[in-house]
């Protein structure tokens, strides 16, 4: 009899649940990105106005950075709850976090109305949100993967990976727009709040959505086997996931950190950074830069599910590991190309960048995934994403940023990059490949030795199976 994993799941089930997936975190990563862009765009201004323009940027950017820090803690309780509980509850509270988060940014005064109590406000909603978004990524992830078929999990895994790009895609699109139709001061003084509160209506479409999907098979029958396990030691507790992960995964903890690097930090610094170098060094209008990212992003979308494809073929890390080099190798000539202040250079330079971050970005759901056994997976795979995301993605645009204002000149922030990339390409190389593991019964290897083969299997192993 076929395995919960292997069995294939119905058409219809499995395109509700990717649905349910990827309009879930198309929200989720609306909210988050719309921040970050406003951050660029308008905050500075708003909350932080008594400051040099740039170091007003900076202090917004670290309103955002502050976002990444409440992921892990996001990451420990949902990943614990998820494990326990099951992924679709925990992410209908992500959901509704997030969501309600973003609305109340967009309720907030600003500095000129209540003072220093603007940029505390924003900060604490901001961590609201972090909090949210260190829970979503896993359990939407996990969702699919632990659906869909086995032959296809890079494919079907990748597409809530697509939320990105979508997210980032309707939030530069919505502030594109608003920024093309107003006025600066119009847009300054009340239409930033705009895509903000849309929130609201985009929350009530997404739990409709994901309520409407059933749990993970694969937790299901992890779940019951724990409870004829606990009840057969006569009540004794099982370890907390986060014991688990930490004793038996924690190399697989440490390759995940690394892995997500240079993704994390290419992809702030291509869509975030990228509105304040080019508007500010390369002297490209705001309309501009965001209509170059506005493009990319669509690109982005569409290539993620093909890397995603590629990677059921021959494996997670071939890609990975090309979409790191990838990004390492371009980022002399993205700066070279937007300095030019050319909006065809500068959509080619976020383009071709995006593609490349997507060959990372793309296996990374179903990779992480196959890491873990089930009963811990949720816990290991968020904190072993999120973790990083607190010294990558949180600080990539404050660095970023902070170089040019030192040096004047983009030649630290791409040796900023390549450093990650180098960093990545060794953690990837030296994992194990994963596209082969069954993930209702097939226990990862805890060594993160290179190869390309199926992980050992050993009793000892079988005994922490899911």
């Amino acid at each position: 009899m076929a395995s919960a994993a292997s069995a294939p799941p119905t058409p219809n089930n499995l395109k509700r649940i990717v649905a349910a997936s990827l309009i879930g975190t198309t929200i989720e990563w609306y909210d988050f990105f719309l921040y970050g862009s406003a951050a660029a765009l308008v905050f500075n201004k708003l909350f932080f106005p008594d400051s040099d323009p740039l170091v007003g940027t900076l202090l917004s950017f670290l309103t955002y950075a502050v976002g990444f820090a409440a992921r892990p803690l996001g990451a420990l309780v949902f990943g614990h709850y998820g494990d326990r509980l099951g992924r679709k509850k925990l992410l209908v509270l992500s959901l509704l976090l997030m969501g309600g988060a973003t609305f109340a940014i967009g309720l907030l005064p600003t500095h000129a109305t209540v003072g220093t109590a603007a940029p505390v406000l924003l900060t604490v909603l901001r961590l609201v949100q972090g909090f949210a978004l260190g829970g979503e990524w896993g359990g939407a992830v996990l969702l699919v993967s632990e659906h869909g078929d086995a032959r296809r999990r890079g494919f079907w895994a990748s597409w809530p990976q697509t939320g990105a790009p979508a997210g980032q895609l309707l939030a530069t699109g919505v502030l594109s727009l608003l920024t093309a139709f107003l006025s600066d001061a119009a847009f300054g003084s009340w239409g930033w709040r705009i895509p903000f509160l849309l929130s609201g209506v985009l929350v009530i479409v997404g739990l409709w959505i994901r309520l409407s999907v059933d749990e993970s098979p694969v937790f299901k029958e992890a779940l019951a086997q724990a409870e004829a396990r606990k009840a057969a030691r006569e009540g004794a507790a099982e370890k907390l996931p986060i014991v688990s992960v930490l004793r038996h995964h924690w190399r697989d903890v440490l390759v995940a950190m690394g892995a997500r690097m240079a993704e994390n930090i290419s992809y702030y610094v291509i869509t975030a950074f990228i509105l304040v170098y080019a508007t500010t060094s390369a002297g490209v209008s705001k309309q501009t830069a965001l209509n170059s990212v506005l493009i990319a992003s669509a690109v982005h979308f569409a290539v993620i599910p093909a890397w995603g494809a590629l990677s059921d073929r021959v494996g997670r890390r071939p890609v990975y590991l090309l979409g790191a080099v990838g990004v390492g190798a371009w980022m002399f000539p993205f700066f070279s190309l937007i300095d030019t202040g050319g909006f065809g250079n500068l959509v080619l330079a976020v383009t071709v960048g995006l593609v490349l971050h997507g060959a990372m970005y793309a296996p990374q759901a179903a990779f992480f995934s196959e890491m873990f056994a089930t009963r811990m997976r949720y816990s290991g795979a968020s904190i072993g994403a999120q973790f990083a995301s607190v010294a990558a993605g949180a600080p990539a645009p404050l660095i970023a940023t902070a170089l040019l204002a030192d040096y004047g000149t983009s030649t630290p922030i791409a040796l900023y990059v390549i450093a990650a990339a180098v960093l990545t390409v060794v953690a990837v190389g030296v994992a194990q490949e994963t596209r082969h593991r069954d993930l209702a019964d097939v226990e990862p290897a805890t060594s993160p030795a290179a190869g390309t083969g199926s992980p050992a299997h050993s009793p000892a192993a079988d005994a922490r199976t899911v």
